[in-house]
């Protein structure tokens, strides 16, 4: 026989694991509604659309919870938010494709592309990832000309004569290539540069390269960054760069609108394309959890195309670090 005290913890359990499960309803029920109000113009929900591969996962618990414990409103809500997630994720799952057979005979460039971080002050990690990688061109962002020098004096630079490497503080990029890069053109958002464009000279043909770092959607620059995900497709709304490879730190993944926006002027995300969606490269120092996000990304048009794509562990930085086979056809 159950005792009164084994009742009422019963009860007590019960109640407060439905208080759990109506409040996880309540929180993802305002980032549907915020998403469909105001998608990233609110700085909080900016950062937890970036999520949204993950996010809902608590909503998919209560479900099965409900469902068990025959909580049928509670679960009829939870497959609504269940539902969401499916809607927000599907145009990333499904955004996977085959290669083509006749992309294999095409020249590739072996690509390399890191977020170092700002207070990680031993390149050691990645001069032995160059090392062992051997890439054609390098993109770091986020460099300072510490890491610079350290990359120089490592002589893994040897090989990649044509190197871009302002002094720009903690906003910086490096970009090594084996082949000639032409001018840079650097755009800035109130003095934070967050686009650099080359023009590669490859085996006979122009490659329009863009190497990429937003700042983060935290304050005060969360506004700077929607501008400067704004300015990318604006950019490329106004040249329609085709072949075009475009890779780095955009801070932003397919649940942020300005992302998708520069995706919708006919671009593919790689590593999508190769059935690599929850691939996610940020944040890796945590102590317990793996990264949930994926904001660094290989983006191609036109006749380029990504072939292989792997994420490694980023050495001292809270990113991982990407690399890429990219084939580029006449």
């Amino acid at each position: 026989m159950s005792t009164p005290g084994g009742i009422r913890w019963r009860r007590f359990c019960s109640v407060a694991l439905q208080s759990v499960g109506w409040l996880i309803i309540a929180l993802l029920g305002l980032v549907v509604v915020v998403r469909a109000l105001a998608w990233d113009e609110w700085r909080l929900f900016a950062d937890v659309d970036a999520a949204i591969e993950v996010l809902f996962l608590p909503a998919w618990v209560v479900l099965v919870g409900a469902l068990l414990g025959k909580r049928w409103w509670m679960a009829g809500a939870a497959a609504l938010l269940c539902s969401a997630q499916l809607v927000y994720v599907a145009p990333e799952v499904l955004a996977y494709s085959s290669i083509p057979a006749s992309v294999r005979s095409e020249p590739t460039i072996r690509l390399f592309d890191a977020n170092v971080q700002q207070d990680n002050s031993s390149m050691a990690g990645y001069i032995a990832q160059l090392r062992s990688y051997r890439p054609d061109v390098v993109t770091l962002e986020e460099t300072q000309n510490a890491d610079y020098v350290q990359f120089l004096s490592s002589g893994v630079f040897s090989q990649l004569p044509y190197q871009y490497a302002p002094d720009a503080g903690s906003r910086g990029f490096i970009i090594a290539s084996r082949y000639p890069l032409g001018r840079a053109t650097v755009s800035s958002v109130h003095g934070f540069p967050y686009l650099v464009r080359f023009s590669l000279a490859f085996h006979g043909r122009r490659l329009p390269l863009w190497v990429v770092h937003t700042v983060a959607p935290v304050n005060p620059d969360w506004n700077n960054w929607n501008l400067q995900l704004d300015g990318i497709y604006s950019q490329l709304e106004k040249s329609h760069p085709r072949p075009l490879l475009m890779v780095g730190d955009f801070n932003a993944s397919w649940g942020n609108r300005g992302f998708r926006a520069v995706l919708s002027t006919g671009l593919t995300d790689a590593a999508a394309a190769r059935g690599q969606p929850f691939a996610f490269t940020w944040y890796q120092r945590l102590p317990v959890l793996p990264p949930l996000v994926r904001i660094d990304h290989v983006i191609t048009g036109g006749n380029v195309t990504v072939t292989t794509i792997s994420t490694h562990s980023g050495p001292g930085s809270g990113h991982r670090d990407i690399t890429a086979t990219v084939a580029v056809g006449q």
